[in-house]
């Protein structure tokens, strides 16, 4: 049967940012495809409360309380999977973003603090979790969360969509590292209702116009996100390394503008 190859069964799964959001949604959506998961942030009612989905669909879940915006704090989930799990198959690096500015009042510091918080996080949890996942599994699924940013130019994104668009190149660089044994492939979301577009959600003068100029005439769902997770992450995307899914409405330009005037 076709659906039994998006299954995830006794598989072990580590994703960060996970106590809401897009993190949260992908966490819930492996163990209902039969994970285990480790589940990291820095809000603990948060993740207790994604833990106790997870165990209302029968699988486990393991609680880090942790800020990843430290790659050293990072680095540790991997060998938190072994020690709870005793194997590590997926790794999903959600964790990032960074706060939009305008150009001229972003300095080097802000540069590096989006490259540390989207790209070093990453790199940090994929270079731990790799021997373990070799050691433990023998193979395994690694997936980098981007952004519709990373490729479309926008006012206001300057470090974001910079340090997004490094994380997409790099996951077609150690993709090529990894192969044959560790698939590395990325998610570009775009506009996704979550927590982080409360504003346009509850808004119609905001959220219809941003609908009207994506193609698919919606914004997306947390579940848009998990859905393409689950896909990479299982034997149905076995096939596919150093690939980007544009989960995204179809969108070729951005469809929030913010308000930056020109110089």
């Amino acid at each position: 049967m076709i659906l039994d190859r998006f299954r995830l069964d006794d598989h072990v799964a580590v994703v960060t940012g996970a106590g809401r959001g897009l993190g949260a949604a992908m966490a819930l959506a492996f163990a209902e495809a039969g994970a285990d998961v480790v589940i990291a942030a820095r809000t603990q009612s948060q993740l207790e409360e994604v833990a106790e989905q997870v165990k209302g669909v029968g699988r486990k879940a393991h609680v880090v309380v942790a800020d990843l915006a430290h790659p050293e704090d990072t680095a540790k989930l991997a060998g938190e999977a072994i020690e709870a799990f005793g194997k590590l198959d997926i790794v999903v690096n959600n964790v990032g973003g960074t706060m939009p500015n305008t150009l001229l009042t972003t300095s080097t510091k802000d540069l590096r603090d989006a490259f540390t918080f989207n790209v070093a996080t990453a790199h940090a949890l994929t270079v731990a979790a790799v021997p373990l996942m070799l050691e433990h599994s023998g193979g395994g699924s690694i997936i980098n969360i981007t952004s519709t940013m990373g490729r479309e130019a926008g006012r206001g994104f300057a470090a974001y969509g910079t340090a997004k668009a490094a994380l997409a190149h790099y996951t077609r660089l150690t993709a090529l590292d990894l192969c044959p044994r560790i698939r590395v492939n990325a998610i570009a979301p775009g506009s996704i209702l979550t927590s982080a577009l409360d504003v346009v959600a509850s808004n119609d003068e905001l959220r219809r116009p941003m609908e009207k100029v994506t193609p698919m005439r919606r914004l997306g769902e947390p579940e848009d996100i998990a859905a393409a997770a689950v896909y990479l992450a299982s034997p149905a995307g076995s096939y596919l390394t150093g690939k980007t899914l544009e989960v995204d409405g179809g969108l070729t330009f951005p469809n929030l503008d913010l308000p930056i005037p020109d110089l």
